[in-house]
């Protein structure tokens, strides 16, 4: 039997992936709305939602009579939508049809004064299905996904311990609906060369925004039929014909040739005997060999242990 601890709960993608299937479609739902009401940041980082102390969140959103915030609530099984003029809804999360979320989606925002239309077609998946014609019977088990949560949490907060040692441009740690991925991106501070895109359903030009600057990027994604494991992932853009050659650690982690990415299974780190240090470890050798063989300026790199002191 595999070790558990509440932190880093076991994942198995088999047990979770019909869930996230549909969790997916309504993470694009609510991350759509939140595209469609906020002005433009680089990257796509106006689209983005995140690790929450319940769940998922879209934090604060702009509207004409001021802010309001959605809210998956992967504790209580609930989709929360609050607005600053003092307007609640909230509904139970459950095997719907795709169809029907997003109509009770639409409809609860509209009930609390915040009138939107989206774009209501999936991105980043070769088959796209409009929402509204999406009939196929939804599956949430409620367990598998709250044990997706706590591991999304604990994912979380390591990405955010990586992300304070960089002096420069760097992304908040976001959930990109798109690949249902968790990430944190560091900028070199340099333009790239112009992205050949290549997502499924996602305009070229978005693409090319997101990359117009030279990036090391990493993130924890949950797997798919393809490669059914949750992983963690680094890579880099423009990518050094050297990169894949980099000695990174801990020594489980390996060079995908097909992704173009170095890759560490949840697993390996769940396993492990300090499942904190052990991600770190990765990251912080996979941006080294990022900078190392991209050039980088090290002086964007900073302790702040005397923080803690």
């Amino acid at each position: 039997m595999s070790k558990s601890t509440h932190n880093w709960p076991v994942l198995d993608f088999h047990y979770l992936k019909d869930t996230i299937a549909t969790v997916h479609m309504w993470t694009q739902m609510i991350g759509k709305v939140r595209l469609k009401k906020s002005p433009w940041i680089n990257h796509s980082w106006q689209v983005t939602l995140y690790v929450s102390a319940s769940g998922l969140t879209t934090g604060s959103i702009t509207y004409e009579d001021g802010i309001f915030q959605i809210d998956l609530d992967l504790v209580k099984h609930q989709l929360h939508i609050t607005t600053s003029t003092g307007g609640k809804c909230t509904s139970s999360l459950g095997a719907a049809t795709i169809a029907d979320f997003y109509h009770n989606l639409m409809d609860k925002l509209k009930a609390v004064g915040v009138n939107v239309e989206i774009y209501a077609v999936p991105n980043e998946l070769e088959t796209a299905i409009p929402f509204a014609e999406n009939t196929t019977p939804g599956t949430y088990n409620a367990e598998a996904m709250h044990t997706l949560w706590q591991a999304l949490v604990s994912i979380n907060n390591v990405f955010t311990r990586f992300r304070a040692g960089f002096l420069g441009k760097c992304s908040p740690v976001h959930f990109f609906w798109g690949a249902f991925d968790l990430a944190v991106t560091r900028f070199s501070g340099r333009t790239a060369p112009k992205h050949p895109g290549g997502a499924p359903n996602m305009p070229v030009e978005v693409m090319q925004e997101a990359y117009s600057h030279e990036v090391s990027s990493c993130g924890f994604w949950p797997g798919s039929e393809a490669f059914p494991q949750p992983v963690f992932y680094s890579y880099c853009y423009p990518t050094p014909d050297e990169f894949a050659k980099q000695e990174v650690s801990p020594p489980q982690a390996f060079y995908s040739g097909e992704m173009g990415e170095f890759m560490l299974t949840y697993e390996v780190v769940q396993q492990s005997a300090d499942p904190e240090a052990t991600l770190l470890q990765f990251l912080q050798s996979t941006y080294d060999a990022a900078a190392r063989t991209g050039n980088w300026d090290k002086n964007l790199e900073c302790d702040l242990q005397w923080l803690k002191q």
